[in-house]
């Protein structure tokens, strides 16, 4: 028999004192930005904390400088892998050795659409994977050499001739310039 301490009553629901009341949290994907070259050693220490994490890779063949060829495969996307987590499992990744932070915006992590981290996990064991690094129509870029050396702007077509834009943010004005490929660079920008 149980004691009128022994249960509590909350909004019509009896519960026993020393029950907990389930934490009902959806597990989401996340990208987790780690230290560089270490994905696959941050992955082991992932999996001992039992966190469900995936690292894609793809495989290459690198040329030693004794001309020996040798098939190595690497990251994907260099310094960053994805944990699949709840709320409540984010102190475990970002205390786990090699994890640099979760990714998102305003301090907040970002979740992933399911279905982009399901493709990549399923959709690339048949077919031939590779970083795509060219500048991409939309992407920041920087002028190299030349006269406009240093000069920040978007891509906004890629043909033959690449058309460059440069936007004057203090005033919001904006002029289109034609370049060749080879004197742009890729902005990073951290966000």
């Amino acid at each position: 028999m149980s004691s009128p301490i022994d249960n509590l009553q909350f909004g019509g629901e009896v519960r026993r004192e020393h029950e907990v009341p389930a934490m009902t949290s959806e597990r989401k994907w996340y990208a987790v930005y780690v230290v560089p070259q270490n994905e696959k050693s941050a992955v082991k220490h992932l999996d001992l904390r039992n966190i469900e994490s995936f690292l894609p890779t793809y495989e290459t063949v690198r040329v030693w400088k004794n001309r020996q060829r040798i098939n190595t495969t690497l990251p994907l996307f260099p310094s960053y892998l994805f944990v699949h987590i709840d709320q409540w499992e984010r102190a475990k990744v970002l205390q786990s050795p090699g994890v640099l932070h979760i990714v998102g915006r305003s301090r907040q992590p970002a979740p992933l659409a399911d279905e982009e981290v399901e493709f990549l996990r399923s959709g690339l064991g048949d077919r031939k994977v590779e970083p795509y690094r060219e500048i991409v129509v939309g992407e920041r870029v920087r002028i190299k050499t030349g006269v406009m050396q240093g000069v920040e702007g978007t891509l906004v077509r890629k043909s033959s001739s690449l058309r460059f834009v440069l936007t004057l943010n203090l005033i919001n004005q904006h002029a289109a310039v034609e370049v060749d490929a080879d004197v742009l660079e890729s902005v990073l920008s951290y966000a």
